[in-house]
């Protein structure tokens, strides 16, 4: 990757476990969706607020654990599909997206990390264009590029060092694509899929953008309308990418499963 953009934060771990505007995690919603879906040895490190010396805190070993949990749980909870862009600012927050049952790479990246910051992992957002994008050519003609800009993914401070994880391609629809889904063990890096099930090369990173404590939304929002202003003159096309999938090839001969 390259191009790493001057205006990235970087922060380090203590800067990354408060909730924000957008990783909301103090938000009611949020902490009943986790007292649900974490075992009894997990909740009690659910947290409304920023860590302190007092909380209870997981040990690497346990910390590791949670976060291949919540890997799964957004990977596979909430369908991918690029089709449903908000361009509202109150629709970018983990509290709204937690609500829908399908997503995109951002506000999927942005729930693992504040589900993360939540039980006490440090947990911050990345952002890379990409190519080769699972897609559709329906999708590609309308966005008029086959690049996908700021494409999401978190980062989870574990063991000492961050770790990319990226939630956003769930295994139904990579099985459509013929790609693996990308599989999260809490240690290595899981970024993006380099090559298909046929060997084939699939994606690459063109342009990083760095990391931010907090979903730079004016940032990433003011560079999309400049990269794609038509859908801000004419709003997102309504569209499904898994029926799109299923019922024609995909992008670059990447064949898809017929129903």
């Amino acid at each position: 990757m390259q191009d790493i953009n001057l205006k990235a934060e970087h922060p380090q771990p203590e800067l990354c476990g408060a909730p924000t505007e957008f990783l909301d995690y103090d938000h009611p919603s949020i902490q009943d969706w986790l007292r649900i879906h974490l075992d009894d040895d997990s909740r009690h490190l659910i947290r409304d607020s920023q860590i302190t010396d007092t909380d209870s805190q997981p040990d690497s070993d346990q910390a590791r654990k949670l976060a291949v949990k919540l890997y799964y749980l957004v990977r596979d909870g909430w369908r991918y599909n690029p089709y449903t862009v908000y361009l509202e600012r109150e629709k970018s927050r983990a509290s709204y997206v937690l609500q829908q049952k399908q997503s995109y790479c951002i506000p999927k990246a942005l729930l693992l990390a504040t589900f993360a910051r939540a039980v006490g992992i440090p947990a911050r957002l990345g952002f890379g264009d990409v190519k080769n994008h699972l897609s559709s050519q329906r999708l590609i003609d309308y966005l008029r590029s086959d690049v996908f800009a700021f494409h999401g993914f978190a980062e989870l401070y574990l063991e000492g060092q961050w770790v990319r994880a990226t939630p956003a391609f769930d295994a139904r629809l990579c099985a459509k694509f013929h790609v693996e889904p990308l599989e999260f063990d809490g240690v290595n890096d899981s970024l993006f899929q380099e090559y298909d099930k046929n060997g084939r090369r699939f994606m690459d990173y063109i342009r990083y953008h760095g990391v931010f404590a907090d979903l730079p939304w004016d940032y990433i929002f003011d560079s999309l309308r400049e990269i794609y202003p038509h859908i801000f003159e004419q709003g997102m096309i309504d569209g499904d990418l898994l029926q799109e999938a299923s019922q024609a090839a995909p992008v670059k001969g990447h064949a898809a499963d017929a129903d």
